[in-house]
């Protein structure tokens, strides 16, 4: 019989695990709840002989030490993103297999990413401060439909896969920019692989989906900037280093682009004089993109369809190895 320990502390499996997890894990084996924090000696106490474990937020990394205490432990299943802080050397070592609710987070992401491309080609944003400034139909001639636009993805990781599947609905036409995805996946996408330079002068949507590395810090600059169509809108639930604030602001301010809309910043939060908050098209909100709330159940269902999918040997949806996380950092 399987034994599931949830290492998370109490505040932790409250936002991701819900009793219907519970109780969908409870089917599959013993589960065994942390009640208290995630120091090393409470979480072996909860580990004791586990086969399988959920970490999340908060959890230290699964070493020797608590290892000894759980010698079968064959799968981790991280309640959270990136996996780092909770794998070790030790870990990779023994073999045990690794899991990320990532995709769960980036539903999040995209679904936020959507919700700005809708309301912005609408032109909501205008249009609501127009009517509550006395006036009416002031601004109604910038509706665009999703309907033979060209829509740019920056990036076709997790987040930026599910918004392209997230805009099939709508006739529009899809590029993408990432390096790393040949034109055979871009097809199976129903996208089209294309430049950065193709990307920015076509796009009359870019939503970026890219992470933050060397590579893409300020790759939307003054220069870059100035290639995309004047009535474009940029949109970013990535990371807000991808993005030269001051010239966003100046090409902005300059009367370019329709709207900017920007759920991420560097630095987070804001500061109170950052320039970009006043300008009306700049439609700015506080790092929410990922699963938030209620939504963040979503993550405890996958744990238990991960863990499902491991025990009847199918493929899970997000296994992470070693050598995949080397090159992530």
């Amino acid at each position: 019989m399987e034994k599931i320990a949830l290492i998370m502390n109490p505040g932790t499996r409250d936002m991701v695990i819900n009793q219907k997890t519970i109780d969908r894990l409870s089917k599959i084996g013993e589960v065994v709840i942390n009640e208290g924090g995630t120091d090393p000696e409470t979480v072996k106490k909860v580990m004791k002989d586990a086969t399988i474990c959920v970490t999340s937020w908060g959890n230290n990394p699964v070493d020797a030490d608590i290892l000894s205490v759980c010698p079968d432990l064959k799968l981790l299943v991280h309640a959270a993103g990136s996996v780092k802080p909770v794998v070790s050397d030790d870990l990779w070592k023994k073999g045990v297999r690794v899991s990320s609710s990532a995709p769960m987070l980036s539903m999040g992401v995209s679904e936020t990413a959507l919700g700005f491309t809708i309301s912005a080609s609408k032109n909501f944003y205008a249009l609501n401060d127009s009517l509550h400034h006395g006036g009416w139909a002031e601004g109604k001639e910038n509706i665009r439909e999703l309907y033979e636009l060209t829509v740019g993805v920056i990036s076709g990781g997790w987040a930026g896969r599910h918004y392209i599947e997230l805009l099939k609905p709508f006739q529009v036409d899809i590029l993408l920019y990432d390096p790393f995805i040949s034109e055979e996946k871009a097809k199976e996408m129903c996208c089209r692989m294309a430049t950065f330079e193709e990307v920015l002068e076509q796009s009359d949507i870019i939503s970026i989906h890219a992470p933050s590395i060397p590579e893409t810090f300020h790759l939307f600059n003054k220069d870059t900037l100035a290639k995309m169509k004047k009535d474009a809108v940029l949109i970013n639930t990535a990371r807000g280093s991808i993005i030269d604030e001051q010239a966003l602001y100046e090409h902005m301010k300059a009367g370019n682009l329709k709207y900017a809309c920007l759920d991420v910043y560097d630095p987070e939060p804001p500061a109170a004089d950052n320039p970009l908050r006043t300008l009306p098209n700049v439609i700015m909100t506080p790092h929410l993109a990922g699963l938030a709330n209620n939504g963040l159940k979503k993550i405890g269902q996958h744990v238990c369809e991960e863990i499902e999918k491991f025990l009847a040997g199918e493929k899970m949806l997000a296994e992470v190895t070693e050598d995949m996380l080397a090159k992530m950092a």
